[in-house]
C-alpha cells in the first residue's frame, strides 16, 4: 500500500438501492445504503437471514449491479460497467470465499488455487504460478495435502483451499460470505484468525457477512444490516 493510497477508501457506496422483481412484486434488498470501507480494514457485516447482507457483498464483489446508487473500487465507478469489466476487475482485484468453498470436486489443492490465475486473459507461466501456490498454501497450513482433492479434505480444510484461491490473484479486497456457516466452533476460530493473520501481513481489505455474535469479537469494526439498512456500525479503522 503505496503512502497516497493510505488514508483513501477503497469501497465507497453511495444511495446503495437494489430491488429484485418475483412476478408482479418488487422486492427491496438494501434501501439507499451508504457506506465507506478502508484499505487495510477487517470489517464484519452483522445482520440476520434476509437482512441484505449477502446482496451488500455481492455488489460489492462485482456479482451484481445496484439498480441505483454509486459504487466506487478505488476511485473508479464500477457500479453500472458491463459484465466483462465487471469480470476482469473481480479477477484482477476481488477475492471471493463462499459459503460452499464452490471448490472445483476433481482438481486437487494446488490445482484448485492456480484456477482464477489461469482463465486470465494474460496467464502468468506455470512455472513461477505454481511456486508461488505451494508457498501459500503453506502459508494457510494446507502443506500436507497439497495433492488431495476436496472430497479427501475436511471444511475446516476446504476453507483454507478456498482462502488461497481468493488470495492468489494478489487482490487488493477479499469478500467472505458466512465463511464459518459449515464449520464446528473451534474450526470457525481458527478459519477467522487465519484471515486476520493474512490482513495484517498483506495489508489486504476482508470483509466478510455474518449472522454469528460469536464472530464480531474477531472484527475491527462492525456493520449492523437490517432490512436492507445500515442500521449501525463501529468507527472505521485506520489501515
Amino acid at each position: 500500500m503505496t503512502q497516497t493510497e493510505r488514508g483513501k477508501p477503497l469501497i465507497a457506496l453511495q444511495d446503495i438501492v437494489k430491488q429484485y422483481q418475483l412476478g408482479k412484486t418488487i422486492v427491496p434488498a438494501l434501501q439507499g445504503v451508504d457506506l465507506e470501507v478502508m484499505r487495510g480494514e477487517f470489517t464484519v457485516v452483522m445482520g440476520p437471514s434476509g437482512s441484505g447482507k449477502s446482496t451488500l457483498l455481492n455488489i460489492i464483489g462485482c456479482l451484481d449491479s445496484p439498480t441505483s446508487g454509486t459504487y466506487q473500487f478505488a476511485g473508479t465507478e464500477v457500479g453500472n460497467q458491463d459484465f466483462d469489466k465487471l469480470a476482469e476487475l473481480r479477477n484482477r482485484k476481488i477475492g471471493i470465499i463462499f459459503q460452499s468453498f464452490n471448490l472445483i470436486p476433481v482438481l486437487n489443492v494446488i490445482e484448485n488455487v492456480e484456477f482464477p490465475c489461469l482463465m486470465r486473459k494474460d496467464p502468468e507461466p506455470l512455472t513461477s504460478l505454481r511456486a508461488r501456490v505451494v508457498k501459500l498454501c503453506e502459508d494457510v497450513g494446507l502443506g500436507p495435502y497439497m495433492k488431495h482433492r476436496p472430497d479427501e479434505l475436511s471444511g475446516g480444510q476446504r476453507q483454507r483451499v478456498a482462502i488461497a484461491r481468493a488470495l492468489i490473484t494478489h487482490p487488493e479486497l477479499v469478500l467472505a460470505d458466512e465463511p464459518t456457516a459449515n464449520l464446528d466452533s473451534k474450526t470457525s476460530d481458527q478459519i477467522i484468525a487465519l484471515m486476520q493473520q493474512l490482513n495484517q501481513r498483506m495489508g489486504v481489505t476482508f470483509i466478510f457477512s455474518t449472522h454469528d455474535p460469536r464472530v464480531m469479537q474477531h472484527a475491527k469494526r462492525v456493520v449492523h444490516i437490517a432490512d436492507g439498512k445500515i442500521v449501525e456500525h463501529s468507527p472505521q479503522v485506520a489501515a
